[in-house]
């Protein structure tokens, strides 16, 4: 039976809109049950690849509830949490508001918007993450091409993400886990199976390891790099623009 939160087409966007609406309260919490916590590892390492300096601008698409955005901030770079979800920004804005304990600050910046026709100049970041969204896009070459955009040559990319395993047995464990544990989660805490069955649908249409790396060079994205974690359920892409 098809997902209901998955589309291939026109409806794509508004799907994933109707996602993230539905469990933007929860998703820290069963980002933490689902992978034991790891996420909070694999984003530290996105950060560390992604190597902000301090006054160097940085943009963090599919921001959510802003990981990515708050610690590439502490390392002292000026950031723009973007993510067309404004239920999963109101969080972000939340533990901002919550961090700063009435302090007037403004970064990170969080802005609604869509990753795929970006509200920003040409050559305006430094580097850009995205942690969780690239495979949520209606096209990931149309994402990645608007990433190149706003990138200044030379700037990083860093993209965190569900991965396809090569090793089968291990690819059907994994598989399995998302068919069948995954949307438990999500009935137990969201009160929605589909909320997180979603996850297997849209990794199914995803490219993942390998096409994302072929993407990126397509694009003349430079020094791409493809770092798997934990077997190839994750992975994370590296590339410079040039």
């Amino acid at each position: 039976m098809a997902n209901k939160f998955y589309d291939p087409g026109e409806q794509r966007a508004a799907k994933v809109n109707d996602l993230f609406a539905a469990i933007a309260r929860r998703y820290d919490l069963l980002n933490d049950l689902q992978s034991f916590g790891l996420h909070r590892r694999w984003k530290c390492r996105v950060v560390a690849l992604a190597a902000p300096q301090p006054g160097e601008r940085a943009l963090d698409l599919c921001c959510g509830t802003g990981d990515i955005s708050f610690a590439l901030a502490a390392r002292g770079a000026d950031v723009t949490g973007l993510d067309f979800s404004e239920p999963m920004l109101e969080v972000a804005r939340a533990r901002k508001q919550k961090a700063e304990s009435g302090k007037q600050k403004e970064n990170p910046c969080f802005v609604q918007g869509d990753a795929q026709k970006l509200p920003f100049a040409d050559v305006s970041f430094d580097l850009v993450t995205i942690g969780y969204g690239l495979r949520n896009l209606a096209s990931c070459e149309g994402g990645l091409r608007e990433i190149r955009r706003v990138l200044k040559p030379g700037g990083r990319l860093v993209v965190l993400d569900f991965g396809k395993p090569r090793f089968a047995p291990w690819r059907a464990v994994y598989y399995a886990h998302l068919q069948f544990v995954a949307p438990l989660l999500g009935k137990i805490f969201c009160g929605d199976a589909a909320a997180y069955g979603y996850i297997l649908e849209s990794l199914k249409n995803y490219p993942a390891q390998e096409g994302v790396a072929a993407l990126l060079r397509g694009l003349d994205f430079a020094d791409v790099r493809v770092i798997n974690l934990l077997g190839g359920a994750m992975s994370i892409h590296f590339a410079r623009r040039t």
